[in-house]
């Protein structure tokens, strides 16, 4: 897919070049850039891979301008993981840190997104609206009804992130019938709601997270500290149904 309008390209990657490049894109960011780790890394070939791969699509962004024999031709990746993806894989990657029986039990069609990660030096402008445009499409075209996955702060010191983790807990808790809930528990009602500097936790909120959030996304119950990445996980959920005409519009130009 290409448009006058952009430079790119987006696919999905079913040749072993669009997935090296896409698994080479997210060893830079996840654990070059965020220090994270994990026991399917390959560091001698800079690959950041994982077991659940093998059951999802992934939709790549390419930049033909970039160097394809170099593996280096993709700049952003979105793992997506629908119910047969996850029931071949056992499970959705997000079960192994939150309990997704509300969504899991709801009889609404669930969509995981996942390993979402940009290029550096394509963050910031068009790149990833130009993703996200597809992705849209996608969801559109699947009758995708409920959006969900992890989303990450960098760093496992909840002291330090007790504002922003606080804000998301007190303004975008998701309402029961959707609440998933971390395992294990780490509260996030850190701080009392009249005492959060909302500007410093705006701030401290990831744009990812804070791009969610506008177009309606909801974050589930507790944190998960997750060690061996150097993050710390919300779990984001999107009903698109409930999202209001203006908000729908917003995802259909690709977001934020």
């Amino acid at each position: 897919m290409q448009t006058a309008a952009t430079p790119y390209e987006v696919r999905f990657a079913t040749d072993p070049d669009d997935l090296s490049a896409a698994a080479r894109l997210r060893y830079a960011v996840f654990v070059e850039e965020l220090g994270g780790d994990g026991p399917d890394v390959d560091h001698d070939a800079r690959l950041e891979r994982d077991g659940f791969d093998a059951h999802c699509a992934h939709l790549v962004l390419i930049d033909p301008a970039r160097d394809r024999a170099a593996l280096d031709h993709v700049v952003g990746v979105y793992r997506l993981m629908g119910a047969e993806g996850a029931a071949a894989a056992g499970r959705f990657y997000t079960e192994g840190e939150f309990d997704l029986t509300p969504l899991k039990t709801s009889g609404r069609k669930l969509m995981e997104l996942g390993r979402s990660c940009l290029h550096p030096a394509y963050r910031g402008g068009s790149a990833m609206l130009t993703l996200w445009q597809a992705l849209s499409a996608h969801v559109e075209a699947e009758g995708v009804e409920i959006l969900f996955g992890t989303a990450s702060f960098h760093g496992t010191d909840i002291a330090a992130l007790a504002e922003p983790l606080s804000a998301l807990h007190w303004r975008h808790l998701a309402p029961p019938e959707l609440r998933v809930r971390a395992h294990p528990f780490q509260r996030m009602d850190l701080v009392p709601e009249e005492a959060i500097d909302r500007l410093a936790a705006a701030r401290a909120t990831p744009p990812l997270i804070k791009a969610y959030l506008r177009l309606g996304g909801v974050i589930g119950e507790g944190a998960f500290v997750d060690h061996a990445f150097n993050t710390t996980d919300v779990c984001l959920v999107l009903d698109v149904a409930r999202s209001n005409a203006a908000q729908r519009a917003l995802y259909a130009r690709a977001g934020a």
